[in-house]
């Protein structure tokens, strides 16, 4: 279906695989609209309840491809513009989706690779991994990736990586919320397997709604959110899936959606 990504569904699980080994997973324009493609599929099936994304080989995403940025040198502004509205497109696409992403990070995460961990909900990563913000050094701005990596690092770590380009470990974007776990590499599997099952343990329905709230609240003043939290817990509270699982935890049983 895809020249550059890999899918498999298991389970309610997507696994989508950055599939460019050669080029250590390095995103050029093919990739950009097969991601977004791959997205807007996404957004609407069903029977997903979580996705694992990862990179093939050795390497999660080294950024972007020398042969693309090759092509831009000779982009007019327009040309540019458009090349960067579809990045900007696809990285709002996989942030807007209803289900939890859940980043598998071994090797590196450089530049539009670090983009793609801050779209992601969770990140495991690699003990060994490195991380970067580096398009400074190649006299670009890490732009389309900045709303979604400011509102994960926050403006202080922003303005140290940014205006830097400073490569910096896994336990460093642990410690400014980039990644939110860091292991050995031979345990990466395992800890992404106990946050899938974590993620399946909850009501779809209502992770989907949690993780629109994360991203309206701190835009609401505070008698706005008053209002809106109320809504929304008043809403899940007479849904069939909140019924649900108010009544399995009163009952002592599973709910529906944990059976086999």
């Amino acid at each position: 279906m895809f020249s550059t990504l890999l899918t498999r569904r298991e389970h309610g699980v997507e696994y989508l695989t950055l599939n460019r080994p050669e080029v250590r997973n390095a995103l050029n324009d093919t990739v950009v609209a097969e991601l977004a493609e791959w997205a807007d599929e996404i957004k609407t099936a069903t029977d997903v309840r979580v996705v694992v994304l990862s990179g093939e080989g050795t390497v999660f995403s080294a950024g972007a491809d020398i042969t693309w940025m090759a092509e831009t040198v000779r982009y007019s502004k327009d040309e540019n513009l458009r090349d960067a509205l579809a990045m900007s497109h696809m990285f709002a696409a996989i942030n807007a989706l209803p289900v939890p992403v859940i980043g598998r990070v071994q090797g590196a995460a450089i530049g539009g690779g670090a983009g793609l961990c801050a779209v992601c909900d969770v990140v495991v990563a690699d003990e060994q991994a490195i991380f970067g913000f580096t398009e400074v050094r190649l006299g670009i701005v890490p732009a389309v990736i900045a709303p979604f990596a400011i509102e994960k690092i926050g403006r202080s770590a922003a303005r140290a990586l940014f205006l830097t380009g400073t490569r910096f470990t896994a336990v460093r974007a642990r410690e400014i919320g980039l990644v939110h776990d860091v292991v050995p590499l031979a345990q990466l599997d395992e800890s992404v397997s106990g946050l899938v099952q974590a993620v399946t343990a909850g009501g779809r329905e209502a992770i989907a709604a949690a993780k629109s709230l994360i991203t309206e609240i701190w835009r609401l003043s505070p008698h706005e959110a008053e209002r809106r939290t109320a809504d929304v817990i008043a809403a899940r509270r007479v849904s069939a899936e909140g019924q649900e699982g108010l009544r399995a935890f009163l009952e002592k049983r599973k709910p529906s959606w944990s059976q086999p």
